[in-house]
């Protein structure tokens, strides 16, 4: 048996051992990402083997996070894709006006960049009063980070140009503060916000949404596990609710496409049908 053959039984081994130990689940994740973050995370953690990695992460629950760090995406941009918060702000906030309540499930928030872009937009189009959201994520020190809100000051300057292209009137300086820590956002952005621990792999739905923003996730998953995380959101959706997606990203393969139609194509948008 070759080198490579044997490394593949060990990282099958190591995420079993996750799974088993700690229920967290990337088996389903596509294995050319999973292998090169997880030989990145064995390089800087100084260990010879994934299996040795395995004997880490089943003895030392303090590794976990450590792991997850580099199994999880933590990169993100505040409008990220402005196109698509414009849309939302031009095509699907006038549908989102006509509701008394609303709902919005941010699935995979990460460090919280997305659910802070969807917090002030929200409030520039006066819906933030009647608005809860939902921010999950499986990495706890994600959800953390994202409910801190404090970004460092270098990344402003890009924050406020894609916030600018979004069709913002008002600047980005409004939202937040200059410390030595970093930009420090409005910490009234979070006081409607639900930040909770949640797996697209394993976990249930969150029912009456109005909209689920769930954007550079999926392509990190297999189909099987793109077509879970789809019918999750369709369940979780209303009728008419809204569904966007990462620019890479669409429906066309899932094979719950059927119960979405078109809404905004060229911003992976969708609407329940």
């Amino acid at each position: 048996m070759d080198e490579q053959a044997v490394e593949d039984i060990e990282i099958h081994l190591l995420l079993e051992a996750l799974h088993r130990r700690y229920h967290y689940d990337f088996r389903n994740y596509a294995q050319a990402s999973v292998k090169r973050r997880l030989r990145q995370a064995r390089e800087l953690m100084g260990l010879e083997t994934f299996s040795a990695m395995q004997d880490r992460v089943l003895h030392d629950p303090a590794m976990v996070p450590r792991l997850l760090a580099f199994l999880t995406v933590q990169v993100s941009e505040l409008f990220r894709d402005p196109g698509y918060f414009r849309a939302l702000r031009e095509k699907v906030v006038p549908h989102l006006r006509t509701y008394p309540s609303l709902k919005v499930w941010v699935a995979g928030c990460s460090t919280g960049e997305e659910l802070r872009s969807l917090a002030i937009l929200f409030r520039e189009e006066g819906l933030e009063e009647r608005t809860q959201f939902y921010a999950t994520d499986i990495n706890p020190d994600a959800l953390a980070a994202a409910a801190r809100g404090v970004y460092p000051l270098d990344r402003m300057a890009a924050f406020a140009e894609n916030h600018r292209l979004s069709g913002a009137a008002a600047p980005l300086t409004d939202y937040y503060t200059q410390g030595r820590d970093g930009a420090a956002f409005d910490p009234a952005l979070r006081e409607r916000v639900v930040f909770h621990d949640h797996s697209l792999v394993t976990d249930a739905v969150f029912s009456e949404m109005h909209l689920v923003s769930c954007r550079n996730v999926m392509i990190y998953f297999d189909r099987a596990l793109q077509d879970r995380a789809v019918g999750l959101f369709r369940d979780s959706l209303i009728r008419k609710g809204f569904l966007g997606l990462g620019a890479k990203e669409s429906l066309r393969f899932s094979a719950h496409a059927e119960a979405f139609r078109d809404f905004a194509r060229e911003e992976r948008i969708y609407q329940r049908q």
